[in-house]
């Protein structure tokens, strides 16, 4: 799915999933050997690889949510 990251006013990372209408601030960052899962607040993790260090937001992003 694709999803839109970003930095809200506080600083803190944003996803946003288009399809779903949902806003969620990132609460953890995990990276594995080839892509970065991201928990946001309301407990979804989703999946974003391919993402350069540092990231320049607002960014597009394709991303899979891990059940």
């Amino acid at each position: 799915m694709k999803v839109m990251l970003r930095q809200n006013a506080a600083g803190h990372l944003v996803v946003y999933v288009a399809k779903k209408d949902l806003e969620e601030e990132v609460v953890k960052e995990v990276e594995t050997d080839c892509e970065k899962i991201f928990t946001l607040a309301n407990g979804w993790e989703l999946a974003i690889a391919g993402l350069e260090e540092p990231m320049k937001l607002p960014k597009t992003v394709e991303a899979r949510r891990i059940v």
